[in-house]
């Protein structure tokens, strides 16, 4: 059985190069995905390691507890602190280190790292080992910085430059007067470094002669362990902790091997469903070969094989096609892996330097996919072969499915998709994380119902197909009788493109649909023209509230304004607003109450009140920093959204606190929102590199950032899903031709021509793809639908939107689809001689 397996392997080699192609793209996939990433996250982790080689023990702030009706908080680590460490036995040295977010413009004025952390902070002087210069001094003053090697180098800065820099809203011009090499991975990410010297650094940084961390490196045979240990004792325990700079460099690289999981899982369910689509190629493929050696495999049976034996046979082919597969998916996936590495770093080589790593484990997967995936596949084919009753198989007695296995199978996929349906629906009256389990279980359970149920379906819709395909007159007769001659085997072929249109087509209906809402929620919840906020998402100096309203054609402007306090024992972050103003500059809806903000009457969002109890005229007492207490009035309830939410205060009624900050700004343009009103904004804000003006198109776009990358990122698994899918149809396309060479043979000797015979075959192949491309479509409507529902149980703007244009896009992409996978099964079609085709069996 083993000789007779590995010759119908060699026998079939043509046909079986599809089934190879299909399990290579997925496992080519798998691996690249895995080489990628481990590779990234070796470069990163290596990265980082060597950022904390000077660092023995780190001595941060511990987190004071609240008390009474004081917030908690981090005290600062003064000098006297540092000085102690510094004093320490098994201390060779102590540093302070301050740093924060500091936006650096390139010589354009835009922000350096494009979204990538980009920091600032402290040089401790010329023997500081942690940035070793490579030209230049150290800084002296506030007009003097330090900028490190690959900024300069991407920026075109050279020492004696003028850089913009921006730090929580001020713009600064210093002067660069050196140049630093470091191994931060911030840096290697694409970021930036910018130094200063210890006096300025804790000046703009706000820590007042205070530090944010203490490094220490242990004298040459004092280990981690004995320094922190010292360290304990000789540091107040209810103001600091300690940390060895071995802890700080795992913890690091698990920060990075967690995020860059995130990554990892993503490609991989790409490639999974990649995978899912091929296995029902490779099962299609397998069916039709064992169909056309049922005779052989009767044969086997007559002389002796057992039910068995003929299964194993099936089996030792699928595991040689899987281990080809799986090996040349290995090779091509680690060349994917390579290609993308040294595409990121040609991107600005923001990538850190280090070898391509291939694990075992990833040599594992790979051919543990192939062969597994490969296996499964064909192995309910094999046990269906070796079911067949020796003389029925050779009457062919057995090519016809008996109406109890095809009630059977109906019976199935109805109960399947009537549950998928009904949990689905049950999903969608559910809030929040709660539908998810539950709508991910009835999407699985309603695909595989309508993958059972395809075969009936396939019927009525083809005969639909029928009126336009008279109109091709015999070609298109026969295309439609050939279309639903073996209905499983058209439905195993159109579900490999039914699943990635399914996931294309519901994504695109739900972020379509989450687009409009938030796009109506900022026109609603927003009467103001721009909001102003910092590029990372930190808080805003208050000069930029000032500056901006005194423009003159502001004519009305708010802060929101971040302010800690305690109610009822409980810490609550209100939000300071200018009271007069805020009216012009939102429209909330207000479910009790009034819309008041002045003096002690404040407003809050009504899922706050619901979780306080409080409603329109409930007083209480807020505690603030230093003792200091305000009694606070509920004017009214409004509808939070996304955009607002929260308890807004007059920030004329807050106390003023040490740490006052901005989460934002609203902005109202006498003129409205224009090109020259922006630009007058930045002007005003001396084109801060760091702060954002943002419209309302600006701002929605922002907040749906997320579903227009998944989106894109999905609009790439439906390349890779169409390209498994043409395989399929080709594959299947291909195999029916060889079942009727005889029937075209004969047909070509009644006189359908050869063009004719090309039209059949490729009207065929386009009537499967849309029947593919209809039930993807109607499916992906029905997700997207049902998940649109659910995202936007808390969406009061939410509200389904088909994107027509797209699913007309879609339909088409379906009939190219079917249109490119006909070319070789309808040239080769047309060529049979048909005096030899006459005579095959």
């Amino acid at each position: 059985m083993l000789r007779t397996a590995l010759r119908n392997v060699l026998a079939h080699k043509a046909r079986l190069l599809m089934t190879v192609l299909a399990v290579m793209l997925g496992v080519a996939f798998v691996s690249g995905t895995l080489v990628f990433t481990n590779t990234i996250t070796d470069a990163y982790q290596n990265s980082s390691a060597k950022g904390f080689d000077g660092v023995d023990v780190a001595v941060s702030a511990k987190y004071r507890e609240p008390k009474g009706d004081e917030p908690g908080d981090y005290p600062d680590l003064d000098q006297t602190l540092l000085d102690r460490s510094a004093r320490v036995p098994g201390a060779a040295s102590a540093v302070g280190v301050v740093s924060g977010f500091t936006a650096m413009a390139d010589k354009n004025g835009k922000l350096i790292g494009n979204g990538w952390q980009t920091k600032g902070g402290n040089y401790w002087g010329t023997d500081d080992s942690r940035y070793p210069l490579t030209s230049g001094h150290a800084p002296r003053g506030e007009n003097e910085v330090l900028v490190d090697a690959k900024t300069a180098e991407r920026a075109g800065y050279k020492v004696g430059d003028t850089v913009r820099l921006s730090i929580d809203g001020p713009v600064l011009s210093p002067q660069i007067v050196g140049v630093f090499t470091t191994d931060d991975g911030n840096v290697a990410a694409g970021g930036s470094l910018a130094l200063f010297d210890t006096a300025t650094a804790q000046k703009l940084f706000g820590k007042a002669g205070g530090y944010d961390e203490i490094d220490v490196r242990a004298k040459p045979g004092t280990s981690q362990a004995a320094l922190k240990s010292q360290l304990d004792k000789a540091l107040p325990k209810d103001r600091t902790e300690t940390t060895t700079g071995q802890s700080l460099a795992d913890e690091q690289a698990q920060q990075i091997a967690d995020s860059m999981n995130g990554m990892r899982q993503g490609l991989l369910v790409f490639a999974g469903i990649a995978l899912f689509v091929g296995t029902f190629i490779i099962a299609n493929t397998f069916t039709m070969l064992v169909a056309q050696r049922t005779k052989e495999l009767a044969l086997l049976r007559a002389v002796g094989a057992s039910r068995r034996q003929v299964t194993r046979s099936v089996l030792i082919e699928a595991f040689v096609v899987g281990t080809v597969a799986g090996v040349t998916g290995l090779a091509a996936g680690i060349g994917i892996g390579a290609g993308l590495r040294a595409l990121l770093g040609s991107f600005g080589d923001t990538i850190p330097d280090g070898p391509l790593i291939v694990t075992p484990g990833t040599v594992v997967a790979a051919l543990a996919v192939g062969v597994v995936i490969t296996m499964l596949a064909a192995w309910l084919p094999g046990r269906r072969a070796a079911k067949i009753p020796p003389v029925a198989a050779m009457s062919s007695l057995h090519a016809q499915a008996t109406t109890k296995s095809l009630v059977l199978r109906n019976t199935l996929g109805a109960l399947f998709a009537a549950a998928g349906v009904a949990v689905v629906l049950a999903a969608t009256t559910m809030k929040g994380t709660d539908g998810q389990a539950p709508m991910g279980l009835g999407a699985v359970l309603l695909i595989i119902g309508v993958f059972i149920l395809t075969p009936l379906l396939s019927r009525p819709l083809i005969a639909a197909a029928a009126p336009v395909l008279r109109v091709f007159g015999v070609s298109g007769k026969l295309a439609r009788q050939n279309s639903v001659r073996n209905p499983r085997r058209t439905a195993a072929t159109a579900s490999a493109l039914m699943i990635g249109l399914t996931l294309i087509t519901g994504m695109t209906v739900m972020a379509g649909s989450l687009q409009t809402a938030i796009d109506k929620m900022a026109t609603s919840a927003l009467r103001a023209d721009y909001v102003v906020r910092m590029a990372n998402g930190n808080n805003l100096s208050p000069d930029v509230d000032r500056k901006l309203a005194a423009l003159d054609d502001v004519s009305a402007s708010s802060p929101m304004r971040d302010a800690l306090a305690r109610i009822d024992g409980e810490t609550e972050y209100l939000t300071g607003v200018n009271g007069p103003a805020i009216g012009k500059l939102t429209d909330l809806k207000v479910d009790e109450g009034a819309f008041t903000v002045t003096g002690s009457k404040i407003v809050v969002d009504d899922t706050t009140a619901k979780s306080r109890g409080w409603k329109a005229g409930t007083q209480f007492t807020a505690h603030f920093e230093g003792g200091r207490t305000k009694r606070l009035t509920v004017a009214g309830v409004y509808e939070g959204n996304e955009l607002i939410r929260g308890v807004l205060v007059d920030t004329a009624a807050l106390p003023k606190l040490s740490d006052t900050r901005d989460m934002q700004v609203m902005v109202k343009m006498a003129g409205g929102a224009s090109a020259a009103a922006k630009d007058t904004l930045e002007k005003a804000l001396d084109s801060n590199p760091g702060i954002q003006v943002q419209s309302k198109k600006d701002l929605s776009d922002s907040i749906a950032q997320m579903f227009t990358l998944l989106l894109n990122m999905l609009y790439g698994l439906l390349g890779m899903a169409v390209l498994v899918a043409v395989l399929g149809v080709i594959n299947t396309l291909a195999m029916s031709v060889f079942e009727r060479s005889q029937e075209i043979g004969m047909l070509r000797a009644i006189g359908l021509d050869r063009r004719a015979v090309k039209r059949m075959v490729r009207l065929e192949s386009l009537v499967i793809s849309l029947f593919g491309g209809v039930l993807g479509i109607g499916l992906g409507v029905f997700f997207g639908w049902a998940v649109g529902r659910l995202a936007g149980s808390s969406m009061p703007t939410y509200e389904l939107v088909l994107p027509w244009d797209r699913i007309a896009i879609f339909l088409l992409l379906s009939a190219v689809v079917g249109a490119l996978a006909a070319l070789w099964p309808a040239r080769r079609a047309s060529r049979l001689n048909m005096l030899a085709a006459i005579k095959s069996e």
